[in-house]
């Protein structure tokens, strides 16, 4: 699909990644308000040029400052929600951009296959678990580690106990 004309006119970045759009604009004044409407307005008659719809549902407002007054932002006729915490590209972003609640989501993830293969492998063999730990649970442990370094204690203690509860699951690591 060829979305190249999608950011003519427009005067707030706009930054893509597969079927992600995000548009960004500091917003100091009205005005700005409503040049990102204005933008938003933009994206509506692009999508409805070429046939398309943005969903709606899953789009979303965040505003990184505490104290500005919330503007109500619509597309296709519908206002948009705001939120103060968003997955982008499987990663937890609040609006200070902290990772601070990746961590445990990707433990509760990873407990959550680990009570799968528990159920559903009755081998407790290195040769079979440690491979589904490899590809089911490291990676999401691993996924983006960069971005979201888990330093906070709380985290680091949720990945280790995912950690001890595979070796409990092989036989003779426990």
């Amino acid at each position: 699909m060829f979305i190249h004309d999608l950011v003519e006119g427009l005067h707030s970045k706009i930054l893509f990644f597969a079927d992600d759009t995000k548009l960004c604009k500091v917003i100091n004044t009205e005005e700005d308000s409503i040049q990102l409407q204005r933008d938003l307005d933009r994206l509506e008659a692009w999508a409805e040029k070429w046939q398309m719809r943005f969903n709606t549902d899953k789009c979303k407002v965040m505003q990184m400052v505490r104290n500005n007054a919330s503007h109500p932002y619509i597309l296709n006729g519908k206002t948009l929600g705001n939120t103060d915490m968003e997955k982008d590209l499987e990663n937890l972003l609040d609006r200070k951009l902290s990772c601070r609640n990746q961590g445990q989501a990707a433990a509760t993830k990873d407990n959550k296959i680990m009570g799968w293969i528990k159920s559903s492998i009755d081998a407790r063999d290195e040769n079979i678990v440690l491979p589904l730990f490899k590809s089911l649970v490291r990676p999401h442990i691993k996924y983006c580690v960069q971005l979201w370094a888990p330093v906070n204690k709380a985290d680091i203690a949720e990945l280790e106990r995912v950690q001890r509860r595979a070796t409990k699951l092989i036989t003779g690591m426990g």
